[in-house]
């Protein structure tokens, strides 16, 4: 047997036992056919039938120091025979150098730092930690956002996923956020749609009664949403309505931290200091589950002599809290977030502007750094999207399938793809990814005609 028959029958083993065993998230059973990966390295996955992808999706938008970095695999082995496991209320060197790494990036004086075990539960606690400050309960949170799969941050989510787990008994209240492209409130420019988005949110604000409002949660960058860049002043506004009515700001930057926008933080392209920032992902790429919520002052010292009522028996586990200390130490030295804002700005951002020109497909491009959409349509007037809200269409799966097969792993989600590689990647796979992308688009266009 050789060895790729050997990787090969492991494959289809693998396959095989999936299948037999385990039940797959937000989705229809009976109706997927997941790809095995075998292997991964930098940009790169390997398939269980051999095949090389380059790696367009960074998994869920999470792997930004790419797949298998030496120095962090190192530092997780390192940690694993030091000291794998140890409860939350002893402090170990992990945990407290992982702290002190992520409080040093944070904005402003965002210098405490819990630990969970991703996103989700992140946004959880924050929403908790903010209505123990306030003693107020309601929380706001924008239509077209994704805040996690536990029960309220899925309540908080403003796309259909919440669609089977809302009762209506959450105290989330949605609101509009700004979208140009699909205005909600009639803009023809930015500064309008700044203006009237701000206006509106204010609106709600004074109809739901400010005083019973706890927070306000937003992706600084939606992400599976849409990567909606906010315009010029919105979060600065958003800042200044939460000032005015005594209101907690939640910034979550699950998906757009650490590199991802081509700055640690999203916030700090809109010099914007949240009173809460929610994190995972790309604090350590993914390599062990971990999140974490950064707190300011103000709001740690409501806990000072207050227990804080809340835990995890893994919080700031010895294994991801280290492989976090290595991921951001590599991130400085290698300059991994001035390579993501540079890749973007001079490759990805440039190339996505070409293709626009040539594919009647493409409504709009939009993006930052290595987070980039292109919403794709069926008639670039009426912007009508080539699948629908919530689904996706026999054009939508052709489009990645032909991804797939010229060897690129895309992520695309209802009528979008998203280019969104790891923060590592070089111009040459920018620009093998925009072609493969480039091809693929020749079958969304023949369908228009």
């Amino acid at each position: 047997m050789t060895l790729t028959t050997a990787i090969r029958t492991e494959a289809e083993r693998t396959y095989d036992l999936d299948r037999a065993h385990v039940f797959h998230s937000w989705s229809a059973q009976a109706q997927i056919s997941p790809m095995t990966i075998t292997a991964a390295a930098g940009s790169y996955v390997w398939d269980g039938d051999g095949n090389r992808l380059l790696d367009f999706s960074s998994q869920l938008v999470n792997v930004n120091i790419g797949h298998q970095h030496p120095k962090v695999v190192a530092a997780i082995q390192a940690q694993a025979a030091t000291l794998c496991t140890i409860a939350p209320q002893h402090a170990n060197a992990a945990r407290s150098e992982a702290a002190h790494l992520i409080a040093e990036r944070t904005p402003g004086d965002l210098n405490k730092i819990f630990f969970t075990n991703g996103g989700a539960d992140a946004n959880e606690h924050a929403v908790r930690m903010a209505r123990l400050h306030t003693g107020r309960y309601k929380v706001l949170a924008r239509y077209r956002s994704y805040h996690g799969g536990t029960d309220t941050a899925i309540n908080l989510t403003g796309d259909p996923r919440r669609w089977p787990n809302d009762y209506g008994n959450s105290g989330v209240v949605h609101f509009f956020g700004p979208f140009l492209y699909r205005s909600h409130f009639n803009a023809t420019t930015e500064a309008e749609e700044c203006e009237r988005a701000l206006a509106h949110l204010e609106s709600v604000i004074a109809l739901e009664g400010p005083s019973t409002i706890a927070a306000i949660v937003l992706e600084s960058v939606p992400g599976t949403a849409g990567i909606m860049v906010p315009p010029p002043g919105y979060l600065m506004g958003v800042r200044e309505l939460c000032d005015r009515y005594g209101i907690v700001l939640i910034a979550d930057e699950v998906m757009a931290g650490f590199g991802r926008t081509g700055k640690w933080f999203a916030v700090d392209h809109f010099d914007v200091t949240p009173d809460l920032l929610t994190f995972a992902k790309g604090v350590n790429s993914g390599y062990v589950p971990l999140g974490g919520v950064a707190i300011s002052p103000t709001i740690a010292e409501t806990f000072a002599d207050r227990p804080y009522p809340g835990g995890l028996t893994y919080s700031g586990h010895p294994l991801a809290t280290a492989a976090a200390a290595a991921a951001i130490t590599v991130m400085s030295e290698e300059g991994i977030v001035d390579n993501a804002a540079r890749v973007g700005a001079e490759v990805i951002g440039p190339g996505l502007r070409e293709l626009a020109t040539r594919h009647p497909s493409i409504g709009e491009i939009r993006g930052l750094g290595v987070f980039w959409a292109i919403e794709l349509v069926k008639d670039q007037v009426t912007r009508e999207p080539l699948a629908p809200y919530g689904a996706s269409s026999p054009a939508m799966n052709a489009v990645v399938a032909s991804c797939k097969a010229q060897g690129l792993l895309p992520f695309a989600n209802f009528n979008r793809v998203h280019v969104v590689p790891p923060c590592t990647v070089t111009d040459e796979e920018a620009r093998a990814g925009l072609a493969i992308i480039d091809a693929a688009l020749d079958i969304a266009d023949a369908g228009l005609a």
